[in-house]
């Protein structure tokens, strides 16, 4: 069975490295080659065929994933871009579909979530997952998808979970029980839609509630 090509921009290469073993595994793709940014993906095209889809990263040095994008637009038109970044704020997606990415997919996204991203992409041309969905309607509506506001306690907890210190230490130095500083945790995993404390912290960095 012929597999569908795949090119994978990222400029962390190990983290390319282990996306591509994923997919290689997929019966109906595998990767054909891998760059750094868009630059080395421009001149890796005049000598390569062009591949199906490309999983395109957003920050990049030299040229990055939206640039790509809106040049892919313009000169190969037939190949599918889904982005595959960390970055999940509305104009950032915004951005990457306007300039023609087919589908908008975080990093932490499963292997068969992926691999479902990678056959409908093939089938009808596109991805929306419910994150593009909802930012498409928002855009549209007018509405801001901010996330809840939170609580005085809650930024006291972000700041100190962007420390060193464990949550053992974070709950004596807020004069708290243990059990309490767990149920901030859960409840801000909840509220921020993240799955672990480096989500939190990338939440609080990215939203300025600490800064390095």
């Amino acid at each position: 069975m012929e597999k569908y090509s795949v090119a994978i921009i990222e400029d962390h290469t190990l983290l390319s490295q282990a996306i591509a073993e994923v997919i290689n595994k997929f019966e109906l793709f595998h990767v054909a080659f891998l760059c750094k940014n868009g630059a080395e993906l421009v001149e890796k095209l005049k000598t390569h065929p062009a591949p199906k889809i490309i999983l395109m990263d957003v920050n990049m040095p030299i040229m990055n994933g939206i640039e790509t994008t809106i040049w892919l637009s313009e000169n190969h038109p037939e190949i599918y871009v889904l982005a595959l970044t960390v970055e999940e704020d509305e104009g950032t997606i915004l951005k990457m579909i306007r300039a023609g990415a087919k589908g908008y997919l975080l990093k932490d996204v499963d292997k068969k979530t992926l691999e479902f991203a990678l056959k409908k992409t093939i089938e009808t041309g596109f991805y929306h997952s419910n994150i593009v969905v909802d930012v498409l309607v928002n855009s549209v509506t007018g509405k801001s998808n901010t996330k809840e506001a939170l609580k005085d306690t809650e930024i006291e907890f972000l700041k100190l979970l962007c420390t060193e210190m464990t949550y053992k230490e974070i709950a004596n130095k807020m004069h708290l029980s243990p059990k309490t500083i767990d149920g901030y945790r859960d409840n801000l995993f909840v509220k921020l839609d993240v799955k672990n404390r480096i989500g939190l912290v990338i939440y609080a960095i990215k939203n300025k509630i600490f800064t390095c």
